[in-house]
């Protein structure tokens, strides 16, 4: 990339301006002079910026996946292979993922801490501020807020998983409910995207405005939180009645969907590709039935192919397509698995050393961060808790998490540990 398309107000050249996306911004812009103020490029540069959070929930095996260790005594039956960087290997249960392991990244030393999924879940998911005692967001719905929409026709945040869906505001913690997910359960979009037949585009108008003048009159002397998320899921219907093409699964690739995989994290990851495309700004893609106590070995081999296969096809489809500099994917659990193998041949909670991925968004491609000791149980370098994570996601969106503060009634409140600091050795 040429140095004249630089934006060096984002502070990185991860987040430079192509120069063909420079010219077709500048059509909507006053002129070249105005894009080179601070402020103007921050903006131009900030809208691209989209996430993809693929949540394995209950722990992955970092040794049947990332870091397997076929040698230590604390391996299973699984080889190792080579991947594409040299000297780096992965499970042979990841041989996708593998041949793109120079596009993506991995940090094989967090150490969270938190063995428990009722407190480890929204500890990671949060980011563990420092107060504990404020109900904070969840990441998407940060990112939601720091950043807005990255198209003003489409939700923020999406949350495809499995079972029902609907609008979850408490995503959102003190922010309000304005901030929180659209969730598709199984994929599906919301029931009443269709406006029915018999009901005319001039009685839906009106029935809104009766409805949005009732709502005013009803907060008027009421807590206005539940008619807050009320507003905001109709509001986010009515966005998706006029985009219901990207829920059109007629309009898919038939390629599309075998390379991604027919099972259901394989469909919700190319349904998420379809919304980051669409210019979604955070979308969370929810797997289940990862906590594997019993048969680790046999569920792992059922499982691991499932986030190995739809993984690579996300990531070379986003180079593809020129995304992948500005989207960041993120694979990630609460904590990883212990090494001992137990006697239902399980592994437990494990959050004293683990591995999570990522790819793009201004990470270091083919990066491998932090070393372990030889039989994986231990960090034996620099560990990593959720903090450092959220500064590393937050610096690479291009916000300040040092200055950025949220404002929550007569509190300014840090958006990550102010004890915690970006993990520069994933970042360019």
């Amino acid at each position: 990339m040429h140095p004249e398309f630089q934006n060096f107000a984002c502070g990185s050249p991860a987040h430079a301006i192509s120069r063909r996306r420079m010219l077709g911004t500048l059509g909507g812009l006053a002129g070249f002079g105005s894009l080179l103020h601070p402020a103007i490029a921050r903006q131009v540069c900030n809208q691209h910026k989209r996430v993809c959070l693929i949540w394995l929930d209950g722990g992955i095996s970092q040794y049947e996946s990332w870091h397997p260790l076929p040698d230590s005594k604390f391996a299973g039956p699984f080889r190792s292979i080579h991947t594409s960087l040299p000297g780096v290997r992965f499970s042979e249960l990841m041989p996708q993922t593998a041949k793109i392991a120079h596009k993506i990244s991995v940090i094989r030393t967090m150490a969270t801490k938190d063995p428990d999924h009722s407190t480890g879940v929204p500890r990671i998911q949060r980011g563990d501020p420092l107060d504990r005692g404020v109900d904070y967001p969840t990441l998407g719905s940060a990112i939601a807020r720091l950043l807005g929409p990255a198209n003003p026709e489409l939700p923020p945040y999406i949350w495809i998983k499995p079972g029902n869906g609907g609008f979850i505001h408490r995503e959102a913690g003190f922010l309000g409910a304005q901030y929180g997910a659209l969730a598709l359960g199984d994929g599906r979009p919301p029931i009443h995207i269709h406006r029915p037949e018999t009901v005319s585009a001039e009685v839906d108008m009106a029935r809104n405005l009766l409805r949005q003048k009732a709502n005013q009159r009803f907060t008027a002397y009421r807590n206005s939180s539940d008619v807050d998320a009320y507003e905001t899921s109709y509001k986010m219907a009515r966005q998706l009645m006029a985009r219901k093409d990207i829920f059109d699964d007629n309009l898919l690739d038939p390629k599309d969907r075998a390379r991604y995989g027919s099972h259901p994290l394989g469909r919700h990851m190319l349904q998420a590709r379809q919304l980051l495309e669409a210019g979604v700004r955070f979308v969370k893609v929810n797997s289940y039935h990862w906590d594997t106590h019993g048969d680790n070995f046999n569920m792992s081999q059922r499982l691991v192919p499932q986030i190995d296969q739809p993984f690579a096809a996300l990531v070379n489809d986003l180079d593809d397509r020129g995304m992948l500099e500005d989207t960041l994917v993120i694979v990630m659990s609460e904590f990883g698995r212990t090494p001992i193998i137990n006697s239902r041949l399980g592994r437990d909670h494990w959050p004293d050393c683990w591995s999570i991925a990522l790819a793009g968004g201004g990470t270091r491609p083919g990066a491998i961060v932090g070393e372990t000791t030889a039989d994986g149980a231990f960090v034996n370098s620099q560990g990593y808790d959720i903090g450092h994570l959220f500064h590393t996601i937050f610096t690479l969106l291009g916000i300040n998490p040092q200055e950025t503060r949220y404002h929550n009634k007569s509190q300014q409140l840090a958006i990550a540990r102010d004890d915690c600091q970006p993990i520069r050795e994933v970042m360019l």
